[in-house]
C-alpha cells in the first residue's frame, strides 16, 4: 500500500485570478441592487433596476444638458468672502477651501451660456459636493447675473437646483439671496423671457423657498426630495404623521406643486421643446 505526503505549499495566484477593481460595481441606495458602473455611466447614473436617479455633479449636468463644447462660463471672478468671520468647529474660510478642492469648483453654482440642440440659453447648475449646494452671497450674485443676462440678451433661463438651502455660515447675507434672486426673476418675466426650473435630489430650504419654485415651468427628476423643512420638523410642528412619499417629486406633482416629473434621459429634449414652445 502506497503512502502519500500532502504538499502544503500554497498555490501561487495566477493572472486569471486577478483582483476585481473596487469601483467596478455600485450599490443602488434606493433598491440596494448591485449595478455595473459602466452601465450606470452610459445611462447618466440612473439605476436600471428601479430608475433611481443618482446625484450628478455640475460637470456631469453640463454633459447631460449642454451641446458638446458649447458651454461658456461667466461669473467665476465672483468668489466667496467671509463677511461674518464665522467659525464653529472650523473656520468658514477653511470649509470653503476644502469644498473647492473636493468638488473642483470655486462655488456651489456654475453659470454660463450654452446651446441646447442649437438653442442659446443661460444655464445655471448647482453642485452638491460644494458645501451641500448651499446658497450664499456668491451663489445669489452669480445666479442674479445670469438672470439679468437672460433678460438683456433675450434668451431663456434654465436652472438645475440641487441644494440643502441657505448657507448658515453667512447668516443674513445668505437669506438676502432669496429676495434678491426672486426680484431678478421679476425683471426676467417683464422682459418676456421664459424660465425653466429643474429640481434634482435634493432641493430644500431657502433654495426651494425662492427661485427654484418660481419657474414658468417647474420640472423634477423622479423620486427627488423637494421641500423646505425636514419631515421630522414638520411632524413635530403640526403634530401629525406625514403621508407616504411626502416631499418626493411624484407626491408634489400629484398635489399640483410641480408641472412635470421627467426622466433624466428625456430631460434635455423636454427643455428644448419648452424653449421652442415659448419662442412661438
Amino acid at each position: 500500500m502506497a503512502w502519500f505526503k500532502r504538499d502544503k505549499t500554497p498555490i501561487p495566484p495566477t493572472e486569471r485570478s486577478s483582483r476585481v477593481p473596487e469601483d467596478m460595481w455600485i450599490r443602488c441606495s434606493y433598491c440596494r441592487e448591485i449595478v455595473y458602473r459602466k452601465e450606470m455611466e452610459r445611462d447618466f447614473y440612473v439605476c436600471p433596476k428601479c430608475n433611481y436617479h443618482f446625484r450628478l455633479d455640475s460637470l456631469q449636468r453640463l454633459q447631460l444638458l449642454a451641446d458638446r463644447g458649447s458651454f461658456s462660463p461667466y461669473g467665476e471672478q465672483v468668489t466667496t468672502a467671509d463677511p461674518l468671520g464665522f467659525k464653529d468647529a472650523r473656520k468658514y474660510r477653511d470649509r470653503v477651501r476644502d469644498a473647492s478642492r473636493k468638488s473642483g469648483q470655486t462655488e456651489a453654482i456654475l453659470t454660463g451660456e450654452a446651446l441646447m440642440e442649437g438653442r442659446k440659453v443661460q444655464l445655471c447648475v448647482f453642485d452638491f459636493a460644494f458645501m451641500g449646494g448651499s446658497m450664499g452671497a456668491v451663489v445669489g450674485e452669480r445666479l442674479t447675473r445670469a438672470i439679468e443676462k437672460a433678460a438683456g440678451d433675450g434668451t431663456p433661463l434654465v436652472t438645475v437646483s440641487c441644494s440643502g438651502g441657505a448657507r448658515m455660515q453667512e447668516g443674513l447675507f445668505s437669506l438676502m439671496q432669496m429676495a434678491k434672486t426672486a426680484s431678478a426673476l421679476t425683471g426676467l418675466s417683464r422682459a418676456g423671457r421664459p424660465y425653466i426650473s429643474i429640481l434634482a435630489d435634493p432641493t430644500t430650504g431657502g433654495v426651494s423657498a425662492s427661485f427654484a419654485m418660481l419657474g414658468d415651468v417647474v420640472i423634477a427628476e423622479p423620486k427627488a426630495l423637494i421641500g423646505f423643512a425636514g419631515p421630522r420638523v414638520i411632524e413635530q410642528t403640526i403634530g401629525e404623521k406625514l403621508p407616504e412619499g411626502f416631499q418626493r417629486a411624484e407626491f408634489l406633482l400629484e398635489h399640483g406643486l410641480l408641472d412635470m416629473v421627467v426622466d433624466r434621459n428625456h430631460l434635455k429634449k423636454m427643455v428644448v421643446r419648452l424653449v421652442d414652445f415659448f419662442a412661438g
